[in-house]
């Protein structure tokens, strides 16, 4: 699977709250939710996001509480993917339970700035700065995950699943 958008570019520990302040919590909707995705970071956020592009992140990505409304917000406004240094546990859980994909890579994190151009080779952990033409290194997702993201996510899967009976191994 190969991604490609524009980077949007965020620092250090982004919480959960940053990324979906808790005054929105009152729906699961994921329309509603992207339409103040970062809302607090940058107002404009939501409306100058085309769908494709990626969210570029520090370390600590996703901390604070486990709520899920934070990868949906993310998805709903049309990210195809997060890369940061690193993500906080239960956001990194919560990202593939919701079918958002997230790679880790600090070099991807440091070099890349808002605006450039990326392309992300998902099976390999590739990304590549077009703009600036670097190539860096993620961890590649698992074949597990990859089936949890086409699915859509974690319930999908589970409901794929049950109607196929297939089971992986």
């Amino acid at each position: 699977m190969k991604i490609k958008g524009k980077a949007w570019k965020f620092g250090d520990d982004v919480d959960t709250d940053a990324i979906i302040p808790a005054r929105y919590l009152v729906t699961t909707d994921p329309q509603v939710l992207a339409a103040h995705c970062m809302e607090d970071a940058d107002p404009e956020f939501a409306r100058k996001v085309s769908r494709g592009d990626i969210l570029v992140a520090g370390k600590n990505f996703g901390c604070g509480s486990s709520r899920e409304h934070a990868p949906i917000a993310i998805k709903g406004a049309g990210l195809s993917c997060v890369i940061a240094h690193s993500f906080a546990r239960i956001f990194y859980r919560n990202a593939f339970n919701t079918g958002l994909l997230i790679l880790e890579s600090p070099e991807a994190a440091a070099s890349v700035q808002a605006g450039d151009e990326l392309e992300v080779e998902v099976d390999s952990g590739t990304i590549v700065n077009v703009t600036r033409r670097q190539t860096y290194r993620a961890q590649p997702v698992p074949p597990f995950m990859q089936d949890l993201l086409q699915a859509g996510g974690l319930m999908p899967y589970v409901r794929q699943q049950a109607k196929t009976g297939e089971k992986r191994s």
